[in-house]
Formats: C-alpha cells, sequence, structure tokens
C-alpha cells in the first residue's frame, strides 16, 4: 500500500488541477478560460466563437454540454483527496437546454453538492452574458 499524501500536498495538487486541465487538446481548442476555482464552486468561461455554433449566432447543443462537463468536473477535483485515486470519468450527466447564448460569452457555474467514497455529484448552470440561464444540469462524477 502506498504511502499516505499530506493535506499540504492535497492542497498543492488541487491548485494545479485548472492548469493541467485546460492545457489538455479539447478544452484548449474551446478556449475555455477559468474564473473562479473555490474548494466545490468552479466557475468557467467559454468566450463566443463563432465556430462553435451551429448557425454564426447560435452555440451548438454539444458544445455547451461539454463546457457544463469540464465545468462540473473541476468542481469535483476542486476538493479532492488524492489519496482517492486520479482515475476520473462523467459517469452521467442530464442537462435541461432552457434558453440560448446569442452571440454571448458562455458561463458556467458548478458546485458540489455531495462526496461520497468515489462519486462525486455536482450541479452545474450556465448563464450567457447577460445572467439569462440557457441550461442547468446535474453530474455525477467518479475519482477512484
Amino acid at each position: 500500500m502506498s504511502k499516505e499524501i499530506s493535506e499540504e500536498q492535497n492542497i498543492t495538487m488541487r491548485k494545479a488541477v485548472p492548469q493541467i486541465s485546460l492545457e489538455t487538446f479539447f478544452i484548449k481548442s474551446l478556449g475555455l478560460q477559468m474564473e473562479k476555482y473555490d474548494p466545490d464552486e468552479v466557475t468557467m468561461r467559454l468566450p463566443f466563437k463563432k465556430e462553435l455554433t451551429n448557425d454564426g449566432t447560435h452555440y451548438h447543443g454539444g458544445v455547451l454540454a461539454s463546457v457544463m462537463d469540464t465545468t462540473g468536473a473541476m468542481a469535483a477535483w476542486s476538493n479532492h483527496d488524492f489519496n482517492r485515486g486520479t482515475n476520473a470519468s462523467t459517469i452521467s450527466m442530464t442537462i435541461n437546454y432552457v434558453g440560448v447564448a446569442k452571440k454571448s460569452d458562455l458561463i458556467c457555474e458548478a458546485v458540489t453538492k455531495k462526496r461520497g467514497k468515489e462519486l462525486i455529484f455536482t450541479e452545474i448552470t450556465a448563464y450567457d452574458s447577460e445572467a439569462r440561464i440557457v441550461a442547468h444540469g446535474i453530474q455525477t462524477y467518479r475519482i477512484a
């Protein structure tokens, strides 16, 4: 059995997550930006890019889902105990699309609602630049 890491080491590793994640190929290609990364509360922004829309105006639903998934995952990592593991994936995510982000940045806020041994439950809300709700989702994320 490997030696447990200290809380100080956990904090250092948690702080490294945004930079590492934002450098992954897909997330980097979207152009996502971290606005807030606090324990169990994360806000990310996707600056408007015409290339990510259906028609030059409205984001493709898959783009919105990707940003919401990433923001939820960041909330899961933001207060993770690395002694529990580092293998991660989204188990499930449900999104209700309730509006559109019309030629607007997309702002996603995620909050961790519950942490289990391996499963982390997050709630994500996406807004346009005028603070109108675009979508709401719940995510089950696993880190083991």
